[in-house]
């Protein structure tokens, strides 16, 4: 589930695809929901999203284009930090005045067409001002629900594990598709013994490792109505996760928490961390090693149950100009010219013409490229797992929690029970 590689951490990596904040506010939208349109027939759309300046910078340079090829349509612009972004619009939601397009996730997809705030463009698609063909790897079903289309996807990832290159090295350990769990936890003490640091930051908190891990065998994290696992099941999770930094394999969630923002990784206290694919560039800009992707572990040696995630644009039910939205949003999602602005700033190009159009010469970009490419060879990519309406709450609670159980504020079975109180509440379960 993406989300903005500038978020801090511990909630864009960690909650996933929710995972704190990011710097830069831009320009405000205006203040009326859809403008009408001036005299000359130009009409006016409200553009939102998440992110820093850096990303605002890219999306003016394809705005620019977007007006240059329709200039009869003008796009107004409004950027917020993560956190600020969702308290924003949730106000402008309830309000009736959200914006005509914005940046959305797969967490907020059932929440918000519970509130009768997304607009279905598959009559947009129907009509010839939106094509949803060209996509990759099944990405065209990504923001579908119940057969109606409430995003389209710009992007794509999917968890990875981001390692320290040469601590994985001078401890012998050679990541390969379909190594297991026991394989990964032998790897972590070769890593801990021959380096003195633990082998991995620690997943207490993972929400988008737990659910792969569940997926594995046989359950998920969410279902279309709730949660896919018991008490049971997380209180193992959460029970190894403590052992785990007990033996000195994970990280101590104290010195995580003291060396924050920065990674763990980049910070030498561990050998590598669960995180989305797409992200691997702060490492290299935080840290003084080599980083690379290395595969997920698995139950069987063979079933990741990895998925391709991704940010995607959504529209509102209440504009005026579905039409113009719907152009815009396919002028964003194919034109070539986007793709070579934006690189992989919200993940790889989720269509074909955009990916073909941006090859990247970085070899950080080049590996992420490349780990999506050994997904789709592998054949181990599948359908995501529904998300009900709630789930970004879920996936904060599961954050906060799993962050109090690993400094020590709340034992396992209180950890347990309170993401399940929690989260029923937040599911009305």
């Amino acid at each position: 589930m993406q989300h903005d590689r500038k978020v801090e951490r511990r909630t864009i990596l960690k909650a996933a695809g929710a995972s704190l904040a990011v710097a830069g506010l831009g320009a405000t939208a205006t203040a009326c929901g859809g403008d009408s349109g001036a005299g000359d027939g130009t009409v006016t759309i409200r553009y939102a999203w998440w992110g820093a300046e850096d990303r605002a910078e890219r999306i003016n340079k394809t705005i620019k284009l977007f007006e240059k090829k329709y200039p009869k349509i003008k796009v107004k612009t409004d950027f917020q930090p993560y956190l600020d972004f969702w308290k924003k619009f949730n106000t402008q939601a309830s309000g009736g005045n959200p914006p005509d397009v914005f940046q959305n996730a797969i967490g907020f997809l059932r929440k918000y067409d519970a509130k009768n705030v997304l607009l279905d463009l598959s009559e947009q698609v129907k009509a010839g001002n939106l094509s949803m063909d060209g996509f990759r790897a099944g990405l065209d079903k990504f923001g579908e629900i119940d057969g109606r289309l409430l995003g389209v996807p710009v992007g794509s990832n999917s968890m990875a594990l981001v390692i320290d290159k040469p601590a994985y090295t001078r401890a012998g350990v050679k990541p390969e598709q379909g190594w297991t769990w026991d394989d990964y936890h032998a790897a972590l003490e070769k890593i801990r013994d021959k380096s003195g640091r633990a082998g991995d930051s620690g997943m207490y908190g993972v929400m988008y490792l737990y659910d792969l891990y569940l997926r594995q065998n046989g359950k998920a994290f969410f279902t279309e109505d709730g949660l896919g696992f018991t008490e049971a099941d997380l209180k193992d999770w959460w029970t190894k996760a403590k052992k785990g930094v007990e033996d000195g394999i994970y990280t101590d969630p104290k010195k995580v928490a003291q060396i924050k923002p920065k990674s763990s990784v980049a910070a030498e206290i561990a050998g590598g961390e669960f995180t989305w694919d797409n992200f691997t560039v702060r490492y290299t800009s935080e840290g003084k090693s080599e980083y690379g992707l290395a595969p997920i572990p698995t139950t069987d040696g063979k079933k990741t149950g990895q998925y391709l995630g991704s940010l995607m644009l959504s529209a509102s039910k209440r504009t005026q100009h579905p039409k113009e939205v719907a152009q815009f949003i396919d002028f964003m999602v194919h034109e070539p010219e986007v793709a070579k602005i934006m690189g992989y700033d919200r993940g790889v190009p989720a269509t074909q013409a955009q990916y073909d159009a941006f090859k990247p010469t970085d070899e950080v970009n080049k590996s992420i490229a490349a780990y999506e490419e050994s997904l789709v060879e592998a054949g181990v990519l599948e359908p995501i797992t529904p998300h009900p309406n709630g789930a970004d709450i879920c996936e904060s609670a599961f954050l906060r929690i799993g962050e109090e159980l690993g400094l020590g504020k709340r034992s396992v079975d209180e950890a347990v029970k309170q993401f399940f109180t929690e989260s029923k509440t937040a599911l009305g379960t």
